[in-house]
């Protein structure tokens, strides 16, 4: 990872998404992950978070709910990218309006702020159309992964 990368969140930074993400799954059986690479390389960013969204295997999740944030840091772009079961019940303008919150953020240098809040937007929507029961187990790691 380049410097520009590492230093795009501090150790607490990531701890608190990483609680946030806990906070966001307690109430639904949606899975949500966050991604940081340098770059998306050759790739247009939707086609690298699909390819990371394998990568991680968030298209095994049983009621395809899984929801990535992916951001190419030195890019200074990001996507989030749902999966067929969560984008074939939010509104039409829910990742836009996600992605929207999560901007306001980015464009004050608050990146940490913007991914809390985006996580627990997407959270609130998965708990609203996926909510939890006694059966749900958590199908994937809640760590930020990095390339």
């Amino acid at each position: 990872m380049s410097k520009q990368s590492e230093d795009f969140l501090s150790k607490s930074e990531e701890e608190e998404i990483v609680d946030a993400i806990r906070q966001a799954e307690r109430t639904t059986s949606g899975e949500i992950r966050v991604h940081l690479e340098p770059s998306t390389g050759e790739l247009d960013i939707f086609e690298r978070a699909m390819e990371v969204f394998h990568m991680l295997k968030m298209d095994n999740t049983k009621q395809d709910n899984g929801v990535l944030i992916y951001v190419a840091v030195e890019d200074r772009n990001f996507v989030i990218y749902g999966d067929k079961g969560i984008n074939d019940v939010v509104a039409d303008d829910f990742w836009e309006s996600t992605k929207d919150l999560i901007v306001s953020h980015f464009k004050k240098g608050r990146f940490k702020d913007g991914l809390v809040e985006g996580i627990i937007k997407a959270g609130e929507q998965l708990q609203k159309h996926f909510p939890w029961d006694e059966n749900d187990t958590n199908e994937l790691s809640d760590q930020i992964s990095k390339a």
